[in-house]
Protein backbone atom coordinates (compact mmCIF):
# COMPACT_ATOMS: atom_id res chain seq x y z
CA UNK A 1 0.00 0.00 0.00
CA UNK A 2 1.21 3.58 -0.69
CA UNK A 3 1.58 5.96 2.12
CA UNK A 4 0.92 8.91 -0.08
CA UNK A 5 -1.83 9.73 -1.88
CA UNK A 6 -2.39 12.23 -4.75
CA UNK A 7 -0.76 15.39 -4.23
CA UNK A 8 -3.27 17.99 -2.41
CA UNK A 9 -1.41 21.33 -4.22
CA UNK A 10 1.51 22.88 -5.20
CA UNK A 11 2.27 26.35 -3.75
CA UNK A 12 4.65 28.43 -5.99
CA UNK A 13 5.49 31.99 -4.83
CA UNK A 14 5.33 34.80 -7.50
CA UNK A 15 5.08 38.15 -7.76
CA UNK A 16 1.61 39.02 -9.46
CA UNK A 17 -0.91 36.00 -8.72
CA UNK A 18 -3.45 37.66 -11.31
CA UNK A 19 -0.53 37.89 -14.11
CA UNK A 20 0.36 34.00 -13.35
CA UNK A 21 -3.30 32.77 -13.31
CA UNK A 22 -4.05 34.69 -16.79
CA UNK A 23 -1.16 33.28 -18.07
CA UNK A 24 -2.25 29.48 -16.99
CA UNK A 25 -5.63 30.64 -18.28
CA UNK A 26 -4.75 31.39 -21.62
CA UNK A 27 -2.60 28.84 -22.41
CA UNK A 28 -4.68 25.53 -20.25
CA UNK A 29 -8.27 27.57 -20.30
CA UNK A 30 -7.12 27.20 -16.33
CA UNK A 31 -10.16 29.20 -14.17
CA UNK A 32 -8.65 31.02 -11.27
CA UNK A 33 -10.13 30.77 -8.03
CA UNK A 34 -9.43 33.55 -5.68
CA UNK A 35 -10.36 34.03 -1.42
CA UNK A 36 -9.09 34.56 1.79
CA UNK A 37 -8.30 32.08 4.21
CA UNK A 38 -9.34 32.24 7.68
CA UNK A 39 -6.16 34.18 8.31
CA UNK A 40 -6.80 37.04 6.36
CA UNK A 41 -4.31 36.03 3.72
CA UNK A 42 -5.57 36.38 -0.11
CA UNK A 43 -5.07 32.82 -1.81
CA UNK A 44 -5.23 32.23 -5.57
CA UNK A 45 -5.88 28.53 -6.81
CA UNK A 46 -5.26 27.64 -10.09
CA UNK A 47 -6.34 23.56 -11.31
CA UNK A 48 -4.13 22.50 -13.66
CA UNK A 49 -4.63 18.93 -14.52
CA UNK A 50 -5.84 17.18 -11.62
CA UNK A 51 -3.73 19.23 -8.92
CA UNK A 52 -4.47 22.96 -7.61
CA UNK A 53 -1.33 25.32 -7.69
CA UNK A 54 -1.53 27.46 -4.95
CA UNK A 55 -0.19 31.49 -6.11
CA UNK A 56 1.17 32.90 -3.18
CA UNK A 57 2.15 36.48 -3.37
CA UNK A 58 5.83 37.62 -2.72
CA UNK A 59 8.65 39.81 -4.11
CA UNK A 60 10.81 37.29 -4.19
CA UNK A 61 12.97 36.63 -7.33
CA UNK A 62 13.83 33.02 -8.13
CA UNK A 63 16.63 31.97 -10.47
CA UNK A 64 16.30 29.63 -13.44
CA UNK A 65 17.24 25.87 -12.37
CA UNK A 66 16.49 22.67 -13.32
CA UNK A 67 13.69 22.38 -11.16
CA UNK A 68 10.12 21.78 -13.26
CA UNK A 69 6.76 20.23 -12.77
CA UNK A 70 6.06 18.08 -15.78
CA UNK A 71 2.19 17.05 -17.00
CA UNK A 72 1.90 14.18 -19.42
CA UNK A 73 0.15 15.09 -22.35
CA UNK A 74 -1.49 13.85 -25.69
CA UNK A 75 1.42 14.91 -29.14
CA UNK A 76 -1.79 16.62 -30.29
CA UNK A 77 -2.05 18.25 -27.15
CA UNK A 78 1.34 19.13 -27.30
CA UNK A 79 0.90 20.76 -30.35
CA UNK A 80 -2.46 23.02 -29.57
CA UNK A 81 -0.34 24.43 -26.42
CA UNK A 82 2.64 25.08 -28.47
CA UNK A 83 -0.11 27.20 -30.60
CA UNK A 84 -1.29 28.91 -28.02
CA UNK A 85 2.18 30.20 -26.67
CA UNK A 86 2.78 31.27 -30.03
CA UNK A 87 -0.25 33.59 -30.21
CA UNK A 88 0.65 35.10 -26.67
CA UNK A 89 4.05 35.64 -27.80
CA UNK A 90 5.19 33.13 -25.30
CA UNK A 91 8.40 31.89 -24.86
CA UNK A 92 9.11 27.92 -25.04
CA UNK A 93 11.11 25.40 -26.59
CA UNK A 94 10.76 21.41 -27.82
CA UNK A 95 12.69 19.28 -26.38
CA UNK A 96 13.35 14.98 -27.24
CA UNK A 97 12.69 15.32 -30.72
CA UNK A 98 9.58 17.20 -30.54
CA UNK A 99 7.87 15.15 -27.91
CA UNK A 100 8.36 17.60 -25.12
CA UNK A 101 7.90 21.25 -24.52
CA UNK A 102 8.98 23.36 -21.56
CA UNK A 103 8.48 27.03 -21.21
CA UNK A 104 8.54 29.39 -17.99
CA UNK A 105 6.30 31.34 -16.13
CA UNK A 106 6.95 34.95 -15.63
CA UNK A 107 8.85 33.93 -12.35
CA UNK A 108 11.14 31.26 -13.29
CA UNK A 109 9.15 28.35 -12.53
CA UNK A 110 9.34 26.01 -15.47
CA UNK A 111 7.04 23.42 -16.51
CA UNK A 112 7.22 20.23 -18.94
CA UNK A 113 4.56 18.69 -21.02
CA UNK A 114 5.52 15.79 -21.96
CA UNK A 115 3.83 13.34 -24.22
CA UNK A 116 5.63 10.04 -23.86
CA UNK A 117 6.19 9.45 -19.94
CA UNK A 118 8.49 8.06 -17.69
CA UNK A 119 8.26 4.45 -17.81
CA UNK A 120 10.05 3.24 -14.51
CA UNK A 121 10.42 -0.13 -13.54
Amino acid sequence: MDMLGPLSHIALIVRDPARTAALFAGIFDARAVRRQDDDGHDETFVRLGETWFVLVKADVERPLTGDHVAFLVSPPTLQRVADRLIAIGHEYQWARSDTALYFSDFDNHVFELDSVGVDCP
